[in-house]
């Protein structure tokens, strides 16, 4: 199995015939573009409050090209033309997780949704 891995750290996915496949960091890290706007101090007065803005993703293949790995943020930014060729890690409650809670590895990609 071979998928491109677009993020800065190394994910670990276990088939459902119990085989443990690691993807190592390609070296390009997808984004997506943000930009943050702060709000009228009044909004909670003495702290800082500021809203998020996201705009285009960065670093992807063209669809139908590579089947990749990214975020759930940048899989939640992909139109339908990627299902089936963008996946992000499911680290839902099928995550198997280490004794402090962190991902060790998923059983499940997520993709995509296509249109109706």
């Amino acid at each position: 199995m071979s998928l491109l891995n677009l993020t800065p750290h190394t994910i670990k996915v276990m088939t459902h015939y119990g085989e443990l496949y690691e993807f190592e960091p390609s070296g390009t890290v997808a984004r997506v573009s943000t930009t943050s706007k702060v709000l009228d101090q009044n909004v909670c007065p003495g702290f800082t409050v500021n809203v998020t803005e996201y705009g285009n993703v960065e670093g992807i293949p063209a669809a139908g090209t590579k089947q990749f790995l990214v975020s759930a943020m940048v899989l939640d930014r992909l139109g339908s033309e990627y299902s089936g060729w963008a996946f992000a890690p499911d680290t839902g409650s099928s995550a198997v997780r280490n004794d402090k809670g962190h991902v060790d590895y998923v059983v499940q990609l997520k993709t995509v949704p296509q249109p109706f």
